[in-house]
């Protein structure tokens, strides 16, 4: 038998107000760091395109397949603030979701951060406990399952996230960490008892990136032909790892992404070797077959497939430095404002829209960001960090 893990990323970032240099220092100046009808807009924009149309689409499926058809989500914190703000029947499709019993939720940093990154790991820890009650809250369960931000992964991560009790965590099905092994099996770190997914990144990106272009050797990517791709590969598992605004907001209506998805669980189950499990039941259905050695950081981003994306140049260093800074400060005053401001400035698409990365990655980077460019970016970010330290040595 083979299975196949479906899961998705829904996430939406706090985005910034433009923030000059000269509002830096000004009174209650930090209530003014997010763009609140930015983010509304682009949410509600969104939740129209891909959310409800495609949370009605699985619920279509799970009932039509009898639950044989199962799928995994990962809510980040500013998305569910989002949902409760702006639109509470987005929250509401994916209750509906969960209680069919074919749909697994995992844990994540509340804030979409690059806490793992930081030297010591107590802020990655406090923001994972704040994601695992905010499920508790809405779900009323409790993840096994662990996906970092950007399916970020090293052996330091493995051990930290193993001694917090969860089964199993995700990451990148890179060669950097294979060689020549299979993705399509679970492993587990050197240093750690748990269960690690690797994502099937070449088959995940199909649908992810390359669905709509039509130079593409695989275009068009129809269900049955991708049913059929996935019947021949060899293995225990295979990881479909993608962002949600895959469906209608990243690949268009009008590309027949919303066809394809309809149409592809059926073409999957008509292989009689073949059926859908979520994260949770992957990681108690399959032993692990082997050890991984992951000394570095890696992700699930560009080309490079690891931390680059954000702390790839001089800018981004500064930024992640002052903000690691910050934090510490900020706990020494104890001051549960201006920490709940600084975790959601430590989202990482602020870092990300910073990236100089040319090419491919440059245009991905570009597509997403609200700038006129990563320099824009870097100044922007910079003089609210620099607006919050000031506050820090004032409060």
């Amino acid at each position: 038998m083979t299975s196949v893990c479906m899961y998705f990323e829904v996430h939406q970032p706090m985005r910034l107000n433009k923030f000059s240099v000269f509002n830096i220092g000004k009174e209650d100046s930090h209530s003014e760091y997010f763009n609140r009808k930015l983010n509304e807009q682009i949410f509600t924009k969104v939740a129209k395109k891909c959310y409800i149309p495609t949370n009605n689409l699985l619920l279509e499926l799970i009932r039509k397949h009898d639950g044989n058809f199962r799928v995994s989500f990962s809510l980040t914190g500013t998305f569910v603030e989002y949902c409760q703000e702006f639109m509470p029947e987005v929250l509401d499709s994916f209750k509906k979701l969960f209680r069919t019993g074919s749909v697994d939720m995992m844990e994540e940093t509340y804030y979409h951060s690059l806490s793992s990154l930081y030297d010591e790991m107590d802020e990655f820890e406090d923001q994972v406990k704040i994601h695992r009650q905010m499920i508790k809250n809405i779900f009323n369960y409790k993840p096994r399952v662990f996906r970092n931000t950007e399916a970020i992964y090293d052996n330091r991560i493995a051990k930290k996230v193993a001694d917090m009790g969860y089964k199993g965590i995700l990451t990148e099905g890179t060669e950097k960490i294979l060689g020549w092994r299979s993705p399509n099996f679970l492993y587990k770190p050197t240093n750690a008892d748990i269960k690690v997914l690797l994502r099937n990144y070449n088959l995940s990106d199909d649908v992810g990136f390359r669905f709509s272009a039509q130079m593409w050797k695989g275009w068009p990517l129809t269900a049955d032909k991708y049913a059929n791709w996935m019947s021949q590969i060899q293995g225990d598992i295979i990881n479909l790892f993608m962002d949600y605004e895959t469906f209608g907001e990243h690949q268009w209506t009008e590309t027949g992404i919303f066809d394809f998805l309809r149409h592809l669980p059926g073409e999957v189950l008509k292989h009689d070797h073949m059926d859908f499990v979520t994260a949770s039941t992957a990681v108690e259905k399959y032993d692990a077959v082997g050890e991984i050695d992951v000394p570095w950081a890696i992700s699930w981003a560009d080309e490079d497939r690891d931390v680059s994306t954000w702390l790839g140049n001089d800018m981004q260093l500064a930024c992640f430095n002052e903000l690691k800074d910050i934090g510490r400060k900020i706990k020494e005053k104890k001051d549960t404002e201006l920490l709940a401001t600084w975790r959601k400035l430590q989202t990482s698409d602020h870092l990300y829209y910073c990236s100089t990365k040319g090419l491919a990655d440059g245009d991905v980077h570009a597509y997403f960001s609200p700038y006129d460019g990563p320099y824009d970016g870097f100044i922007n970010y910079m003089n609210i960090l620099q607006d919050l330290k000031q506050k820090i040595q004032t409060f």
